[in-house]
């Protein structure tokens, strides 16, 4: 009997996501038809209202990242997830509708919307969960690789099964391309009949041997899955893979459709000119505070001045508010770390509610800064980094950012390791950036500032 296929991740979000889209077609069904008062109602008015439920939906469901599957399927994450995505969904609909028509509603029904909503979800994803606990959801795999990889053969089969999150990816058998010949055939063969799931690490597809491309087509006819490592760590970790990449070069940069570039850039502008108006005003009326305290318990210079590399490698200065003694690097360059013995009292109270980044915003009004991107690296760093992985320049295609895809998914960075990790991160945001993405990032950059947690 043959065994019962494995749905993919993508699969499963489908799932979810059609669940989803019914509860708030439904919800929406019930704001439309009963909850606004139908001497307002009119058929435009009720593609509108459909139309605004919908794409504000998706829009922050991507945003806060609602189908992460990691997430949905530990209870402490999605129950809490869903109600306030919900919850924010509902009333984001409800104060367009207050804002844009005017109409007015009965309140039964309203309530109805505003609170059955985010129980409904949470029900339908706490059901969901429950039937992937139930049914095999982690995929047996057979990973495929080079010789000249060996070294980071361990590494790479711990980033398929999972570090620190679950992949529902679980590797069962590794094989060398740089093998003439297929030990133990029909072993092989046996063996490759019980996995669900291909990776493959190489640098050409031309590699592979025949007697290999033909079982690979065998298992790829018969529903199996076959993807490239690359592809795999991409799609999990949203970061591309580079201590262990093996892929072309073209590969790992393609960028997306240039047509669409323009966007991008308009709401770039868009991002800059209203957050520097805004982070401005903040900057200007904290500074005299800062001022006074700095002149009480952390006597020295106001400003911390620095060169970083910025666009295309050039050199700038970056500022902010002194947090460390005065001279905290008399014995050399050196790293920050999470609990740096060089930070003052003062500066650990700046440095947790981030205001001692604020000063960069004199950078960005330079024009050598924006808001969301790499974080600028001195040059020492930089020439370290370069000379371990051969990617880093890649990261100075563009404009370095306060804060950026790094910053929100990885942990504070300490030494050039984490650099080298974060380098990954950047990686994926230069090649997938996009408006969603950067909303994404505003606001998980939001609430790192509001609940002071470390990034």
């Amino acid at each position: 009997m043959a065994k019962p296929s494995i749905l993919n991740s993508v699969e499963r979000k489908f799932i979810l996501l059609i669940g989803d889209t019914l509860i708030i077609l439904a919800s929406l069904n019930l704001l439309v038809n009963h909850a606004i008062d139908e001497k307002y109602i009119s058929l435009k008015l009720k593609f509108i209202v459909f139309a605004i439920g919908i794409t504000s939906y998706l829009v922050l469901a991507y945003i806060l990242d609602f189908y992460n599957l990691e997430k949905v399927s530990k209870r402490r994450y999605f129950l809490p997830q869903s109600v306030y995505i919900s919850s924010l969904y509902v009333f984001v609909v409800f104060l367009s509708c207050v804002i844009f028509f005017d109409i007015s509603f009965w309140r039964g029904p309203l309530l109805i919307f505003l609170l059955l909503t985010p129980v409904e979800i949470g029900l339908w994803r706490l059901f969901f969960s429950n039937v992937f606990k139930i049914i095999p959801v982690t995929k047996n795999v057979i990973y495929i690789y080079e010789d000249a990889t060996y070294d980071s053969l361990r590494q790479d089969m711990a980033a398929i099964n999972g570090n620190d999150m679950e992949t529902f990816y679980k590797v069962k058998l590794t094989f060398s391309i740089d093998q003439n010949t297929l030990i133990n055939k029909k072993y092989f063969l046996s063996a490759a009949e019980k996995i669900d799931t291909w990776i493959i690490n190489t640098k050409s597809y031309n590699n592979l041997p025949k007697e290999l491309e033909k079982i690979i087509l065998r298992s790829m006819l018969r529903g199996k899955e076959v993807i490239s490592y690359t592809s795999f760590y991409e799609n999990t970790y949203e970061a591309l893979p580079i201590k262990s990449h093996n892929d072309s070069f073209y590969e790992i940069l393609q960028f997306k459709n240039k047509k669409i570039r323009y966007l991008i850039k308009i709401f770039n502008f868009l991002v800059n000119f209203c957050l520097a108006l805004f982070v401005g005003i903040i900057f200007a009326l904290v500074t005299p505070f800062v001022f006074i305290l700095n002149l009480i318990f952390n006597r020295g210079p106001l400003f911390y001045t620095q060169k970083r590399v910025g666009q295309h490698g050039k050199e700038f200065s970056i500022y902010k508010f002194r947090s460390m003694v005065v001279d905290a690097e008399k014995t050399g360059a050196k790293m920050a770390t999470k609990n740096d013995a060089r930070i003052t009292p003062f500066g650990r109270i700046l440095r947790l509610f981030r205001i001692d980044e604020l000063p960069q915003i004199i950078s960005v009004i330079n024009g050598d800064m924006q808001f969301i991107g790499p974080r600028p690296e001195r040059k020492i760093f930089v020439k370290q980094l370069n000379e371990i992985t051969p990617f880093y320049n890649i990261r100075h295609l563009i404009k370095p950012g306060i804060t950026g895809w790094a910053q929100v998914k990885y942990k504070y960075g300490e030494n050039l390791e984490d650099s080298i990790k974060k380098l990954e991160y950047d990686l994926y945001y230069i090649k997938n950036k996009s408006v969603t993405l950067d909303l994404r990032i505003i606001f998980k950059t939001v609430t790192t500032v509001l609940f002071s947690r470390g990034v």
